[in-house]
């Protein structure tokens, strides 16, 4: 049994019920479980370690919605900087189909450990490309190495080029292999239990990279299994303009036929969502994993967040994959999101705080989780600590929370993941950081160069 109290806290945010913020608070943690949440004055005084984060705001740690670790591989690759989504992809599949085992492990470790340095603590993953000897066991070992509690979503590509789909042929997989390993990595690693650090879903690639037979049937064997689904949806306008075209029908109209609406499915984007859907996936629970500098980056437009909340649509943050957004700062994802609801007029169109929310207790409802998201006792011990004595925050400490988001956006000092401190004092506990990025650059200029 090991504890752990942090104490004296500036300000924390709990994203509980009442969505308290408080000033000197401490969060009491037994055995990776927050015990008891309040001021410092009222909790105990001991425990097997004890943080002192008296100039701190200190959150629930951010949850990543989506995805594509390999993409760290690929950032600003000249050909495609300045491409929208389906010339982008035409651009970048020749060089991913070089990728090995040894790329994805890399690529998967890195991604992680930026991601948490940014504040974020669980994150979802979309492989859906698996060329030589790539698989999913090897981004699952790499979160196990980083410690972040991480949803590996088993994706994949069946309709290639020759059957009018956009990824070429050299790059997909056959269903029936698609369907097996989808159940193999599902019985191997997929933990359903309260506070489990790994689950596994299933996650074809998008309208137009799988037939609807695959769409049905991963839906089937999800279901069968109690896992949750994923796909991109409703991306852009040439998104759209192929579900019109191969399935006379708008995206949502072909998600619900193939059976994936529902509070166990989540869809990327929806940046091109109409009312008419949007309705249907606030009526059905459906989530939405919101990535607004992947969309700015691509030009694909801007989701309609703001709506979706309205209507009762689950909304998560995602940073999506790192070529197409080139980073991985979840908090800056989260300032983008507030600052977009605003570009049509609205300075009230979304806030610091629903931001946050956005990106905490909305990513952890997107997932399917009620053990994160919220610092309250009974919940998974995930947070995460930002100095406030940083020049970015200078003249903004009359609002600690909603300078998070409105300023520069920071790494963290401190995070703590299932009670394990994971990064302390800015630096990562888990992994040789150094060593990692002059691996992971090393393959990168390989793989781009061997094309």
């Amino acid at each position: 049994m090991t504890t752990l109290l942090v104490k004296n806290i500036h300000t924390l945010v709990t994203m509980d019920e009442a969505r308290r913020e408080l000033a000197g608070g401490a969060l009491f943690i037994r055995d990776g479980v927050i015990q008891a949440v309040g001021r410092t004055e009222d909790l105990l005084s001991d425990a097997d370690e004890i943080l002192d984060l008296n100039h701190h705001v200190v959150i629930p740690g951010l949850v990543n919605t989506h995805h594509h670790l390999y993409q760290t591989l690929t950032r600003v690759i000249p050909q495609s900087q300045d491409a929208e989504l389906f010339a982008w992809l035409r651009t970048l599949y020749p060089i991913w189909a070089g990728m090995r085992s040894e790329h994805i492990y890399v690529s998967a470790a890195l991604g992680l450990a930026e991601l948490v340095l940014s504040g974020c603590t669980t994150s979802s993953d979309h492989l859906y490309i698996f060329p030589n000897d790539c698989k999913l066991d090897d981004e699952i070992q790499a979160a196990r190495d980083v410690g972040v509690r991480f949803h590996a979503m088993r994706g994949s590509m069946s309709l290639g080029e020759s059957k009018g789909g956009l990824p070429p042929d050299s790059v997909v997989e056959d269903e029936a292999a698609i369907l097996a390993d989808s159940r193999r990595v599902i019985e191997t690693y997929h933990n359903p239990e309260r506070y489990a650090m790994l689950r596994v879903g299933l996650a074809p690639c998008s309208p137009f990279s799988v037939t609807p037979d695959l769409m049905r049937e991963s839906a089937a064997l999800a279901r069968s299994y109690g896992v949750r689904l994923h796909t991109h949806l409703a991306e852009n306008d040439n998104d759209v303009a192929y579900s019109r075209e191969k399935f006379g029908m708008r995206p949502g109209e072909y998600v619900e036929d193939v059976g994936w609406v529902g509070d166990d499915v989540w869809h990327a984007h929806c940046v091109k969502l109409d009312g008419d859907e949007i309705a249907l996936f606030g009526q059905t629970h459906t989530g939405v994993a919101h990535c607004p500098a992947s969309n700015m980056r691509l030009a694909s437009g801007i989701a309609p967040v703001r709506t979706m909340l309205d209507a009762n649509v689950p909304v998560g943050l995602g940073v999506d994959g790192s070529a197409s957004n080139d980073s991985s700062h979840l908090l800056a994802e989260a300032r983008l999101a507030m600052l977009l609801q605003r570009v049509g007029g609205n300075p009230a169109g979304l806030s610091a705080r629903e931001a946050l929310e956005i990106a905490t207790l909305g990513g952890a409802a997107v997932l399917g989780r009620d053990d994160i998201g919220s610092l309250s006792p009974g919940m998974a011990a995930d947070f995460v600590a930002f100095d406030l004595n940083q020049i970015g925050f200078a003249g903004a400490l009359h609002d600690p929370v909603a300078a998070l988001v409105f300023c520069t956006s920071v790494n963290v000092s401190y995070s703590v993941i299932n009670g394990r401190v994971v990064v302390r004092e800015s630096q990562l506990t888990t992994l040789d950081l150094p060593a990692l990025i002059e691996r992971h650059n090393r393959l990168a200029m390989e793989l781009v160069e061997s094309v």
